[in-house]
């Protein structure tokens, strides 16, 4: 009999919670990552993700990554983002988490991922060079969706929505 894991995908610009029966593997690995909604006026902060992530590559998504062990997240968003953008923000509060199960052959990920409200303190627009992505630029929020997109930003603007 195969085990499973139930994995809780909050969405709350819909206001939906689901369960997803997702196969434990016998590896199986959590991944912490913070992420940053940073609003410039009507227009949001985002990044282009590299060929380095061939999955992905082309497609925008909020700037951010991987906790380090040990480390607080929100100090990990404001490092993420310095990195991948060259600005320096500051945490305003939480938006939300969100949590998904990706199996992957014989490996199953939990991904959390802590979306937080960022705001500007200085720093200059620049883009990482050799890292997950290549290019970060201000699009206007009600348009952002036109572009390819991965579904951690569509998940960041729906909170944006709810909170505002």
């Amino acid at each position: 009999m195969a085990r499973t894991r139930r994995a809780l995908q909050v969405q709350p610009a819909e206001g939906v919670t689901r369960f997803q029966e997702t196969p434990l593997s016998t590896k199986a690995s959590t991944r912490i990552a913070a992420y940053g909604v940073v609003l410039r006026l009507d227009q949001i902060l985002v990044c282009r993700i590299s060929t380095r992530v061939s999955e992905w590559a082309g497609r925008w998504t909020l700037p951010g990554g991987g906790v380090e062990f040990g480390e607080d997240p929100a100090e990990a968003m404001v490092r993420e983002v310095r990195e991948e953008t060259g600005l320096l923000v500051r945490a305003t509060g939480v938006a939300g988490i969100d949590s998904l199960v990706v199996p992957d052959g014989g490996l199953a990920t939990h991904s959390l991922r802590i979306i937080y409200f960022a705001e500007v303190l200085g720093g200059s627009l620049t883009h990482e060079v050799d890292g997950s992505t290549d290019l970060c630029a201000w699009h206007d929020i009600h348009t952002v969706e036109s572009l390819p997109i991965v579904d951690l930003l569509r998940t960041g603007l729906g909170l944006l929505r709810s909170h505002r």
